[in-house]
Formats: structure tokens, C-alpha cells, sequence
């Protein structure tokens, strides 16, 4: 049976490289029928919060990303977590040390001057029965270290191969510190043998910690894991993605209106390939495809350029009445208004154009409310190259629609209407048309004119261009 687990540290936020490993935990577990373990790491006591606890489970329900076990928490093993390390201790696989810290800076000190890379000295392994217990009768804090034995450690791992180390080269490490709380590395150990975990799939980074946990596994006389140790994400500079890049944190991306959705198909595609130049992929897809063989080696840099294209694919496919929550919230944060307004033929008209809800709620916006309309370059472009005609284009544009009988005001009869003032007028329709879009939402870019016109409604139509012909008169963009 397969048992993954997803074991985050609450001494932060859910960023995107341990939502992506939990993304890929959660597919594994459900591509092969097996089972999920939530395991909050919290035995950094000065640095973890429930606050970040909560922030954690709240990135993963955004992201769908459902645990069937826990959350289970660290910090409550304490006592198995001990009587482990005294076991080890017991049967000769570990050794009290009573160095100082400041003794073994001494040490680190004295072994960097000659370039070689610093090992502990095993001082305190060569300490007598009679010395050990002279020191601890004696009141003198002491760890426990792990004694590493001269033979190689190596494990196949299911997305870098085969990876080998030499006991001789690694440190004995400290695994019960002298309060009693156990380090990291044994803590893991422990945890995931009580829990049964089939498979470790994390990040890269923590490949020097798995000759220590596979040691730790052998003398504890349990078989290790399957280990996948999943490439770091790199930013646009091809260096470890961090707060210099921008957002890191899930939270973040859910605040910028991306969907949720759109986040996991993102994320997924972020070392992992699904065959073919697939990129669009529904969840189910996801589950059915997804496999360790398929995990790439190679680090994989977070564009996010692509994740807004992917999330306007999500949101042009999207209902509007599905997004009519996320994109009213939006709008009574800034302030705007709809009252008994229909928001969905506007959704609708500005979603396909739209990367994020929050672009996507700007656009509504503006079509509630024309004057919040912001010129862009593209439309400053075209009422510097038409000059006084666009003033005049628009004027005539308007006298024409404001003959329209108001029952007739329908993308249809608009459309109709402006070819009619256009043809009599010998303009080319686009010469018509484009002083519209410029005036109603500050872009040549938009919905068809007629549509536009049709959701924005015949008064603010007007109204708006109106208002810009006379502001634009002589083609001052400026002005």
C-alpha cells in the first residue's frame, strides 16, 4: 500500500516550491490508489506558529489538495522520538556528547584552516563507561550522537537514479539535543516508520539529509523508503526562486486572482511531464497521467508570464456565474458600486481578454463605470495618428447612436447602426469603431465595439463619449 506523506515546517508561509511537493505527493497518492499524510514538522519551537500552521492548511484547501490522514504534529512524538535515540544508545549505534558548543566551534575553527571540510573528532565516543556517567553524575548536559559506520549508503532514487555515499565521509550527527528533544533528521526517521510511509517525495535540498535518515533506518532494523528527490524551482535568472523574484507564497497568487485550478496545473508542469505538448490539463488528466518515471531532473524555472496565460485559458473556459463571487469581492474593494446590475453578459464580454480576477474585475469595472478608464499606450497611439478625426469620429459615432431607439440598443442593431454611419460617412468601419473602444476603456483592445456598447449600456455609452470627444479635441492625448 502506498503511504505518502507531505511534512511541512510552520515556521512560514506555504511557498511555492512545498506546494508543489505536496502536489506531487497528492497525484502520486491518488494516481495509485494509496493514501496521503499530512505531518506538521513543529519542533522548532522559537520559529513555528500556529498562525503558519494555518496559513499551510489553508494554501492546500485552495489548492484541492485533500490529505486522508491528519494533520498529525511533530512536536506531540517527543517521548517516541527519545525513547528511539536511548535505544540506539543503548545498542551501541550512538554515544553521549558532552562537547560544548563552544568547543566544537574550536574544533570547526582549527579543521577550516587546513581547507578540509569539518567532521567531528569523536572525542567523546572514546570516553570510558566510567567517564560518561562520571560527567552526568556531575550535572554536565550532553546529546546523543549517531555513530556512523564505514560502509557505503545508497539508495535508487526514483527520479536521480542511483546515489552513493561513504559512512567515512559524513559526520556523526547530533540526533537528541540535551534537552531531550530530538533533530530533525531522527525525528523524520521515527515519524515516518510509525507511520508507514512507502515513499519520501520532497525537494532536492534534501538529498544530504538521505544517508543520514538510511543510516538511521538500518540500525533502527526498519526498511528505508522509496526516495524521489524532486529539482528545485529557479527563477527567471536561473537562480533558487525567492522574495527577490516577487510572490513566492501560495497565499500571494490566490490574492493576485489566480485559480486555484490554474495553480495546480501550473505547478504540476513545473518539473514534471505528462508526454506530448500538453499543457492544459483537468485534474482527472492529472491523476491518470502522473508517475515518479516522469518527474524531469533538471530544475524548472517558475515563469509567471505562463501561469497568467494559463490562468485566462481557466478563466475563458470558466462559467460566469462561477466567478461572479471572487470578482464581486473584488469590485467592493475598490470601491465600485453595481447595485441590481447583471454581471454576468459583462463577465462574459471581458473574460476571454482577462489573466487574473483581479484584471478580469478592473475590465468589469471599467464597463460599470467608463470614466475609470486609464489610457494604455495602445489607445495614446491611435489618438496621436488620427489626430482631430478621432474627436470627430466619435461624435459622429454618437449622434448616430443616440437616434437609436433605446429598445434597439442589442449588439445586432448597434452594429448595424455604426456600418450605416460609417458607409454614409465614408469612413472605414474600424476608423469608426476604434475612437469607441479608445474612449470606453482606454485600450484598442477589447470585445467587439457592439458588444462593448451593449454592456456598458446606452446612457454611460453616451455619456462617456461625449465627455472624451470634447476632452480630445485636436487629438491631445495629453489632455
Amino acid at each position: 500500500m502506498i503511504r505518502a506523506r507531505f511534512a511541512p515546517s510552520p515556521t512560514g508561509y506555504l511557498h511555492v516550491g512545498g506546494a508543489r511537493t505536496a502536489l506531487f505527493n497528492w497525484l502520486y497518492a491518488r494516481h495509485t490508489g494509496g493514501t496521503l499524510i499530512l505531518r506538521i514538522e513543529d519542533t522548532d519551537r522559537e520559529r513555528s506558529t500556529e498562525a503558519h500552521t494555518q496559513v499551510i492548511l489553508d494554501g492546500l484547501a485552495w489548492l484541492g489538495i485533500e490529505c486522508d490522514e491528519g494533520p498529525y504534529f511533530q512536536g506531540e512524538y517527543g517521548a517516541r522520538h527519545q525513547a528511539d535515540a536511548e535505544r540506539l544508545l543503548a545498542e551501541g549505534k550512538a554515544y553521549r556528547c558532552f562537547c560544548t558548543r563552544e568547543e566544537l566551534e574550536a574544533q570547526r575553527a582549527r579543521v577550516e584552516v587546513t581547507g578540509l571540510g569539518f567532521r567531528y573528532d569523536r572525542r567523546c565516543f572514546r570516553l570510558t563507561p566510567a567517564e560518561v556517567e562520571e560527567r552526568r553524575g556531575a550535572g554536565i548536559p550532553s546529546t546523543i550522537r549517531f555513530l556512523l559506520q564505514d560502509e557505503e549508503i545508497a539508495w535508487d532514487d526514483a527520479v536521480h537514479g542511483r546515489i552513493s555515499f561513504q559512512g567515512r565521509d559524513l559526520d556523526d550527527f547530533v540526533i537528541l539535543r540535551s534537552d531531550s528533544t530530538a533533530i530533525y533528521n531522527l525525528a523524520v526517521v521515527s515519524d515516518d516508520i510509525a507511520m508507514r510511509i512507502s515513499h519520501v517525495i520532497r525537494g532536492d535540498d534534501h538529498i544530504s539529509n538521505t544517508p543520514k535518515q538510511i543510516a538511521l533506518y538500518r540500525a533502527l532494523g526498519h526498511p528505508q523508503p522509496v526516495f524521489g528527490h524532486v529539482p528545485m524551482i529557479l527563477g527567471a535568472d536561473g537562480k533558487k526562486l525567492s522574495k527577490r523574484h516577487g510572490a513566492t507564497a501560495v497565499g500571494d497568487y490566490q490574492d493576485q486572482g489566480i485559480l486555484p485550478a490554474a495553480m495546480r496545473n501550473f505547478l504540476v508542469l513545473l518539473g514534471w511531464a505528462p508526454g506530448g505538448d500538453r499543457e492544459i490539463l483537468p485534474e482527472d488528466e492529472m491523476i491518470r497521467l502522473f508517475s515518479l518515471e516522469g518527474i524531469q531532473k533538471k530544475a524548472a524555472v517558475f515563469d509567471t508570464t505562463k501561469l497568467e496565460w494559463m490562468n485566462g485559458q481557466y478563466l475563458s473556459a470558466l462559467p460566469a456565474e462561477e466567478m461572479l463571487g471572487p470578482v464581486q469581492r473584488q469590485l467592493a474593494r475598490s470601491g465600485v458600486a453595481h447595485g441590481d446590475r447583471d454581471l454576468v453578459p459583462i463577465v462574459n464580454a471581458v473574460k476571454a481578454r482577462s489573466r487574473t480576477i483581479i484584471h478580469l474585475a478592473e475590465q468589469v469595472a471599467v464597463r460599470l463605470d467608463p470614466p475609470r478608464a486609464a489610457l494604455d499606450p495602445k489607445g495614446e497611439t491611435l489618438i496621436r495618428k488620427m489626430g482631430p478625426a478621432f474627436s470627430a469620429n466619435l461624435e459622429l459615432a454618437a449622434r448616430a447612436l443616440e437616434a437609436l431607439d433605446p429598445k434597439d440598443w442589442t449588439s445586432e442593431r448597434l452594429l448595424e447602426t455604426l456600418k450605416a454611419a460609417a458607409a454614409e460617412h465614408g469612413l472605414k468601419l474600424g476608423d469608426a469603431l476604434q475612437p469607441i473602444r479608445v474612449a470606453l476603456t482606454g485600450s484598442t483592445v477589447s470585445e467587439p465595439v457592439n458588444e462593448l456598447l451593449a454592456v456598458v449600456g446606452r446612457e454611460r455609452s453616451l455619456r462617456r463619449m461625449q465627455e472624451v470627444a470634447h476632452q480630445w479635441t485636436g487629438g491631445d492625448a495629453a489632455a
